[in-house]
């Protein structure tokens, strides 16, 4: 007999799950309409596009009716739907439910879903003779997509995880064999504390824009080789390939700084392989930017810009598989387990994969490919190579991050590289070099050809600058010991002087080059800041004691590199003097304050300022998981987290035969006491404020001959004043007392007897035992000098890159 289950909300799931089939049957409607309408011999019957857009944008609404039925599910707490307790509690604000959306695998499908689909709608409206083939490929994608939220099993096969399965189908427990299971289960797993951030609720949407949008400049490429319009689609796509350059740059530039102001990763940038896996296809799309740049001014490259644009979708999608198939799951902090669907995404890869390469071996005696070489004095060649360089610079972070793929292929047992950050700066120093060499003297080359005598006049005084300026900036920083810093330093400096030299020129009218020169500059500082943020970071709290914190701390970190604070006891670190002043809790953060100071020469405080790293404590695992705070200075920040706490122990410890709460305390007092009283004990005194003859008791229903009655305190301790009402009850013939906890004052009070012959009370103090031990944190600082170069080269940049949007959208209005 089916079991009748009590409580169960199931109207949003159902409904949900109808939305996902809609939104897997629209996209396929739309795909197969816009399939027809592409090749259709009459192209004036319209037909079949206007039921391609109608599917489509249904399809939108499906996917927001998704995303509708599952934030409600979440918002309410419905635990018997096991995406809303694995992912999310009732103890979480609601900035964090929204981040519990997209936290697991469905729920960051469905914002890539959305994303997508929304931008098709906007391609739908913009795209005019284009639309028919672009939204085919974008309607193919949207198909997969839809796929990978449905949930179903096809000839035991699984396609799919749906966000709307419930508890008691997802898990097998004993509870499931009861219908009113619910009733014990009080609260869900909660979010990841590591994504209890306000950068989880802002960053992925981004990402994931960023993500979404890759499809558009790869669906332009496709429909040119299918169509063969194969020159014509690089104006069409030019500002969405810009516009996915800004969306996906930003998503990565918020991860980064999440990382560095939350996170104790130590830096900005770990190299971490979820990292490496979103920062390939936004390089390999800024060569392909540039490469159309120089087809669509020049005719060369074309068979460049076709490929580095195909294959930066391609390489999204090879992201997704790497960071979803839980290939990665032992090389990468950030990557998801394997929820069953790796040949489903391999499938989704293999299909945006081999379609373009079958067309391009098709179309190959018909692509525009020119037979003359680009002259050397030409800026078109050099975007050449700077695109190649970009290129091959991915191909190293690729093929060192695909390491776990290779050995599961090939059954080898190759290990990644022990200090992967040295391992990738090694590389990449030399590809940066030669890159923003390239954003620089580039600027004064013409397309087609430049005079070289007119070219080294103009390129010398740049060239002499930033000699110049590298010899100051390298002694300053304290870099003039590493060649290729020096190297990179002067590239760097060179191309913001070059491309200063091309921005003066915008603001003399030539508004046109404002664009590519204000993110070449933003990029130029982008590196500068990088590399000396990198490159001479110290960590400052060193530990002279010769003194450690046991194995587990040196398992994961230095104990050279950590200082142990003690309460209220000032301690000399570097030039800062700093003193661990106390803790606070707020939700499952404690905040551990410390007070820094730079004491003069003259005993004067110079500087003085606190900051609040924190930590949540997990007593069940005997660990922390720490978060940052920073200092921030113009030209330097101070980055301090703690690396280990004193575990409070867990608060709700049940009592058990032969074992009491009262163990934690001394022998209690009972005290005979009335209204207006105090009683005094170690840390602060009470006071008995009123009778409570109404009091209340959780659970327990009182009839009209049971009599319970609170005692209101007030308690004073460490300045502080709490409350406390113990309930004493009688209930039949029984006598019982509900006791109160004071935590903070370290006493326990309880209600034990009522008096009348003494018109008193009888109230019993428990009081802890002093604590001979202090209080302490372990703590670890490092100083970043001039990492606001790296800050504000990032946004200098975007702002770039949007001008360059604005730029190409409006060459497009008036072709």
């Amino acid at each position: 007999m089916d079991i009748q289950f009590t409580g169960e909300h199931l109207l949003p799931g159902k409904l949900g799950q109808f939305f996902i089939v809609l939104s897997i049957g629209t996209s396929i409607l739309s795909f197969i309409s816009y399939l027809l309408a592409t090749t259709a011999k009459d192209q004036l019957d319209l037909s079949w596009q206007k039921l391609g857009r109608l599917a489509y944008r249904l399809n939108l609404a499906a996917v927001v009716g998704i995303g509708a039925c599952l934030f409600y599910i979440i918002y309410n707490h419905y635990f018997e739907y096991h995406y809303a307790w694995a992912h999310s509690s009732t103890t979480l604000p609601t900035h964090y439910i929204i981040s519990c959306f997209w936290e697991g695998q469905e729920g960051s499908f469905w914002l890539w879903t959305f994303w997508q689909g929304l931008l098709g709608c906007i391609v739908i409206a913009k795209a005019k003779t284009w639309e028919n083939s672009v939204m085919t490929v974008i309607s193919a994608s949207q198909v997969f997509l839809a796929t990978m939220i449905i949930g179903v099993e096809i000839f035991g096969a699984k396609i799919g995880s749906s966000p709307f399965v419930l508890l008691r189908e997802a898990m097998e427990a004993p509870i499931f064999s009861r219908p009113d299971y619910l009733s014990l289960i009080q609260d869900g797993n909660g979010l990841n504390p590591l994504l209890q951030n306000y950068w989880m609720v802002i960053h992925p949407p981004i990402l994931f824009l960023g993500f979404a949008s890759m499809i558009v400049p790869f669906a332009y490429a496709f429909a040119g080789l299918w169509q063969k319009r194969y020159a014509l689609w690089i104006t069409p796509a030019l500002p969405w390939a810009l516009f996915a350059v800004v969306t996906l740059g930003s998503g990565i530039i918020m991860g980064s700084f999440w990382a560095y102001e939350a996170l104790n990763f130590g830096g900005f940038w770990a190299w971490d392989p979820v990292e490496n896996a979103s920062i390939i296809p936004w390089l390999t799309l800024i060569a392909g930017v540039h490469v159309m740049l120089a087809f669509r001014n020049t005719g060369h490259s074309y068979f460049t810009a076709t490929f580095l644009v195909l294959i930066s979708f391609v390489l999204v999608l090879y992201a997704s598989f790497l960071t979803r198939s839980g290939i990665l799951g032992e090389t990468s902090v950030h990557a998801f387990t394997s929820m069953g669907m790796d040949t489903q995404l391999l499938i989704y890869l293999a299909f945006f994969l081999i379609i373009p390469i079958v067309l391009v071996i098709k179309n190959w005696k018909q692509l525009p490919i020119t037979k003359k070489d680009e002259e050397t004095y030409s800026r078109e060649f050099w975007l050449f190579i700077g695109a190649i360089v970009l290129f091959v610079s991915c191909i190293q972070i690729l093929a060192t991050t695909s390491i776990p793929v290779f050995n599961k292929i090939l059954g080898t047992d190759i290990a990644p590289p022990t200090d992967a950050i040295q391992h990738y700066n090694k590389w990449q120093i030399a590809f940066a070099f030669v890159i923003a060499a390239i954003s620089g003297f580039s600027q004064f080359l013409k397309y087609k050809k430049t005079e070289p005598r007119r070219f080294y006049i103009r390129i010398s005084v740049s060239l002499v600058v930033a000699i110049l300026l590298t010899a100051i900036v390298v002694y300053v920083a304290d870099i003039y010991g590493n060649a290729m810093y020096i190297l990179l330093t002067f590239a760097a400096i060179f191309s913001i002087l070059c491309n200063g030299n091309i921005l003066g020129e915008a603001l003399k009218g030539k508004w046109k080059l404002a664009g590519s020169a204000v993110a070449h500059i933003g990029f130029a500082m982008l590196l500068v800041g990088a590399l000396i943020a990198a490159a001479t970071n110290k960590v400052v709290s060193i530990n002279n004691t010769g003194i450690g914190f046991g194995d587990e701390f040196a398992k994961n970190n230095n104990p050279r590199e950590n200082i142990i604070l003690y309460k209220n006891e000032p301690t000399k670190m570097d030039k800062y003097l700093v003193t661990y002043l106390g803790d606070s809790t707020s939700g499952v953060n404690t905040y551990y304050k410390v007070n820094y100071q730079v004491i003069g020469e003259d005993g004067k405080i110079k500087e003085n300022f606190n900051l609040y790293p924190n930590a949540q404590q997990n007593a069940k695992m005997r660990q922390i998981i720490a978060s940052p705070d920073t200092k921030h200075y113009l030209l330097h920040d101070i980055y301090t987290h703690v690396s280990s706490v004193p575990l409070k122990e867990e608060e709700h410890h049940e009592d058990h035969e032969g074992h009491s709460d009262d163990e934690n305390y001394l022998k209690p007092v009972a005290h005979e006491v009335t209204i207006g009283d105090t009683v005094r004990f170690r840390t602060g005194y009470l006071v008995v404020k009123d009778i409570n003859k109404s009091a209340k008791i959780n659970d327990i229903a009182l009839t009209d001959k049971d009599v319970a009655i609170g005692l209101v305190l007030a308690v004073y301790s460490d300045n502080k004043t709490y409350s406390a009402e113990p309930i004493f009850l009688i209930k039949g013939n029984a006598k019982v007392d509900f006791g109160k906890k004071v935590d903070e004052a370290g006493i326990k009070v309880r209600f034990t007897n009522v008096l009348p012959d003494k018109n008193k009370m009888e109230l019993t103090l428990y009081e802890k035992p002093k604590e001979d031990k202090k209080d302490w944190i372990v703590l670890k600082a490092i100083e970043f000098p001039y990492i606001n170069l790296f800050w504000g080269g990032t946004i200098i940049m975007v702002i770039g890159f949007i001008m360059s949007i604005f730029r190409r959208s409006k060459e497009i209005k008036s072709a």
